[in-house]
């Protein structure tokens, strides 16, 4: 076990604090006999001391463990009780040890209990106290660390079950067209392009179920995987189906969500390229300005002022599904528009930071097989 992990265990935790705060205690008043001239040997008295007063707090911290759950008023009551048996069993130790070592029980003669009980009340009793309010502070204080651990990760996970869920919608949405396309060339018996569907299907969802749904890919992954797309869709559409890419060197190696054009290309051939009979042209462009990732998919279909589904402030399953997966991904650090392209069309424009993947551990310039 590393060390780190000892010290964040509570009991390790526990020895630790007690060994430097009664070392602490040493050093502090083996310093103040240095100040007033005293023999160095005195140390040693201090030592039996600070060990007598270790294994105390000890057994104090047992008996605290054991009253944790009860009420508050009976845990106040009982931490004064035993704050003072304790003390009332330091003080003699420390004295006796005092006497020894200078060989005079005079004091004792002199002031009998009375000096002896003075003692108590006035330092041993303190600093039990002291270390038990220290106690208690820094158990309520690693419990509530505990719980805000706790509910970040309550919170991580279920940030990461509303990321999947996002992700994993995106195959069936496709799926479910795809194979609508199928069923329709089957219906008219065009066998061979149907086969040929299947065939180009399979391989884009095994392509794309192999990566993790949580995992960014990095851009140049990203439009590899648009193409394998894209001839599936060109088999529906053949030359009515046009498709450009304008990808900077940096910008493909910039990190985005996994299948995050699919959705948006998808709307595009929906609109601007299924409506018309002459089919239709699709541009995507990804630069980087200022630090951050700009992404474009532009066709020039009829726009969205024609068509209300397309309205910024709307939108089919695919492009709501890309706007709750960037505001979980990033929240306010992102922006997605929607704008007119004249003379007819529209332009999807994505912004968001630059990570390049190779100081994530992802290889840029990953594509597919």
């Amino acid at each position: 076990m590393k060390a780190t992990t000892l010290i964040n265990h509570s009991n390790a935790q526990f020895w630790w604090l007690q060994c430097v705060g009664w070392s602490g205690w040493v050093a502090l008043f083996w310093l103040r006999d240095v100040y007033f001239g005293q023999p160095l040997e005195r140390v040693g008295l201090l030592l039996i001391d600070a060990l007598a007063g270790l294994l105390l707090t000890v057994g104090l911290r047992w008996v605290y463990r054991a009253i944790w759950d009860k009420p508050v008023v009976i845990r106040v009551v009982l931490v004064l009780l035993v704050s003072y048996i304790a003390a009332a069993i330091w003080q003699p130790i420390k004295m006796y040890a005092q006497f020894v070592y200078f060989d005079d029980f005079s004091a004792v003669e002199e002031y009998g209990q009375r000096a002896y009980f003075s003692g108590i009340i006035g330092y041993s009793y303190f600093l039990m106290l002291s270390w038990s309010g220290l106690y208690f502070a820094l158990k309520f204080y690693r419990l509530l660390q505990l719980q805000i651990q706790r509910s970040i990760k309550a919170e991580s996970l279920a940030h990461e079950a509303q990321l999947r869920m996002l992700r994993y919608q995106l195959n069936p949405h496709f799926l479910f067209n795809t194979l609508n396309a199928i069923s329709t060339l089957i219906l008219e018996k065009n066998t061979p392009v149907a086969n040929e569907m299947v065939n180009k299907l399979s391989a884009f969802l095994r392509s794309s179920l192999e990566n993790d749904p949580m995992q960014k890919v990095d851009l140049a992954y990203e439009v590899s995987t648009m193409k394998l797309y894209l001839e599936i869709e060109k088999v529906r559409f053949d030359e009515r189906l046009q498709v450009a890419f304008h990808i900077e060197d940096d910008a493909a190696t910039g990190l985005v969500p996994s299948l995050l054009l699919q959705p948006l290309v998808e709307n595009a051939i929906k609109y601007g390229v299924a409506t018309s009979e002459a089919g239709g042209a699709i541009s995507i462009t990804g630069r980087v300005f200022a630090g951050d990732l700009f992404i474009e998919v532009i066709d020039n279909g009829p726009g969205m002022d024609q068509i209300p589904v397309r309205n910024a402030g709307s939108g089919g399953v695919g492009l709501k599904n890309t706007r709750a997966r960037l505001a979980e991904l990033y929240g306010q650090d992102h922006t997605i528009r929607f704008s007119r392209v004249q003379p007819q069309g529209l332009k999807i424009e994505i912004r968001i930071p630059f990570v390049k993947a190779g100081l994530l551990g992802v290889d840029p310039g990953k594509t597919l097989n």
